[in-house]
């Protein structure tokens, strides 16, 4: 009996032990499962830097956040990420991964100075998601602003580019927050609901009806805090003093805290719905502005280096990564990145780490993935990061510029170079080329030079080999002056009679001869030229007309 008692209680022990471990297996199956599904929620604030934001470096101003503040915490945090100048270019190159001068896409459709609308023939995200994976549910919610409204079948531009739902506004700027037109799949109707939390209200509804065995990627880009300025509902923020009216054009940039404000509370919200449904365990959160502030909102002295612009402050937004796929959370990062690196990250981070072989030869990406760096496998994905901004109606501000870690090379479109040190210069203040460049400026100059120039498969883009004279150098030194000029010419009278070559960036031939101070050149176009005084060493000068 005693045997027979001790047999049966080792078979129970074994018996519950067996239990057990199936137990911890069945359980381990499900949260791989669970982790090796990945979703991704792309948000997207409207004209948002990164200065506003308490836990940036550069902030001048800063507001309560707390929920972007713990993607933070649970993230990775990129301290030099470039966008485009305005939202559309920036839009475009996310959803394509293709920079501007290869979409077409380079200013605001539809808005000042104009653009190209994007072409239905791209390679988009939901396009590639879907050869990956046919049951990853796609949606676009809230802003479009990547095509007109007219005509009609435009209105379904967004479900042709591959997202199987879009709801939200098409145009860049809404009449009003609380009085827009939504348009969901192509038909249209009008919303009295505050428009931030419309677009969450119409996001979780969206996602209560996607399958929970199947990946969603979710583009959620919100109006807010983009213009018109306005007091939003007083339960979604905390500045209770403010009076709204007439008060918000005397005193705008408290409102613009209370709409981010706004914003995170929403967000918030929408958090706390991923929960509820068991995906937010299963979800890469990005989180990014489409550009700088505004000039009404801008914490610079020197506001025309705001939105609209390749300046740092038009084109430096904050970038977060967030959720399972971030090893060693809560960490930042000085890397370079684009927001047109959000295509390959997007894609590999749900699992199509294949997409470029659907990658046609006439549609070249630029976009490289973050993903190594999210893991903690790679500090850096890039040397350098570009942005550019034209238009269909040009003006000044229309350009390029292209960083490295330490350096930055803006050229207009008219011929203006400018070359800022923005390790020590971050506000773009001292402008390199208006004085002698050191060794370390002139390699750096020549190597961003050089690059722009074979991106752009250009020749004559700018000159990398010549070194810069010395435009604050006493006048006992000055060849010429000034410079920038408009028509004439000054010539030091130690170099009066000397020969002077002028050439333009293509090196043709302007003007030679001893008489340079005689001729109006007013009918040069603007841009940059060279001038060699063959007296002083073939010196050459680098002269911008303007």
């Amino acid at each position: 009996m005693i045997n027979q008692r001790m047999l049966l209680q080792r078979n129970l022990s074994k018996n519950k032990k067996l239990k057990k471990l199936l137990f911890i297996f069945v359980a381990f199956l499900l949260n791989s499962t669970s982790f090796g599904q990945r979703n991704v929620l792309l948000i997207i604030a409207d004209d948002l830097g990164p200065d506003y934001f308490g836990f940036y470096e550069n902030h001048q101003d800063t507001v309560d956040v707390p929920n972007i503040r713990a993607l933070k915490n649970r993230g990775v945090r990129f301290r030099n990420a470039m966008t485009n100048p305005v939202c559309s270019s920036t839009r475009t190159a996310m959803l394509t991964g293709r920079y501007s001068f290869r979409t077409g896409v380079g200013g605001i459709v539809g808005g000042l100075g104009g653009s190209n609308q994007i072409d239905t023939a791209e390679v988009t995200i939901p396009r590639l998601l879907k050869l990956h994976n046919s049951n990853t549910a796609t949606a676009d919610v809230g802003k479009w602003h990547l095509t007109i409204g007219n005509p009609p079948s435009h209105l379904l531009y967004p479900n042709v580019l591959g997202y199987d739902h879009f709801e939200g506004p098409f145009i860049g700027q809404l009449p009003s927050f609380t009085n827009w037109t939504k348009f969901t799949n192509g038909v249209s109707s009008v919303v009295t609901n505050y428009a931030t939390s419309e677009n969450v209200n119409n996001a979780v509804s969206w996602l209560k009806t996607v399958n929970p065995e199947n990946p969603f990627f979710l583009w959620l880009a919100f109006n807010a805090p983009h213009e018109p300025l306005h007091l939003p509902p007083a339960n979604l923020h905390s500045f209770s003093s403010l009076a709204g009216g007439a008060d918000i054009n005397t005193n705008p940039k408290p409102y613009f805290k209370a709409m981010i404000q706004a914003m995170d509370h929403e967000i918030g919200r929408l958090f706390d719905s991923l929960q509820v449904l068991n995906r937010m365990d299963s979800t890469d959160v990005i989180f990014i502005g489409d550009n700088g502030n505004t000039i009404r909102t801008a914490q610079i002295a020197d506001v025309t280096k705001a939105k609209g612009t390749v300046y740092q402050y038009g084109v430096n937004v904050p970038f977060i990564v967030a959720g399972p796929s971030v090893v060693n959370q809560g960490r930042a990062t000085d890397a370079l990145v684009n927001t047109a690196d959000i295509f390959a990250t997007s894609l590999e981070l749900m699992g199509a780490t294949n997409w470029q072989q659907n990658i046609p030869s006439n549609k070249p990406v630029d976009s490289k993935s973050i993903v190594q760096i999210i893991k903690n496998l790679a500090d850096s994905i890039r040397p350098w990061t570009f942005t550019e901004i034209f238009k269909l109606t040009t003006d000044s501000s229309d350009g390029k510029a292209m960083r490295n870690i330490n350096y930055k090379l803006i050229r207009f479109d008219y011929g203006k170079e400018e070359f800022y040190k923005l390790s020590t210069d971050p506000l773009e203040s001292n402008d390199l080329l208006l004085s002698t460049l050191n060794n370390v400026d002139l390699g750096n100059y020549n190597y961003l030079c050089s690059e722009m120039n074979a991106l752009l498969s250009l020749t004559g883009f700018c000159n990398p080999t010549v070194q810069i004279e010395n435009l604050q150098l006493p006048k006992t030194e000055t060849i010429v002056f000034p410079n920038p000029f408009h028509s004439f010419l000054n010539v030091n009278p130690v170099f009066k009679n000397s020969e002077f070559v002028l050439s333009d960036i293509l090196g043709r031939i302007i003007y030679t001869g001893k008489h340079i101070a005689e001729q109006d050149f007013s009918n040069l176009l603007n841009g940059i030229y060279f001038l060699q005084c063959l007296a002083s060493n073939h010196k050459t000068i680098k002269l911008i007309k303007e």
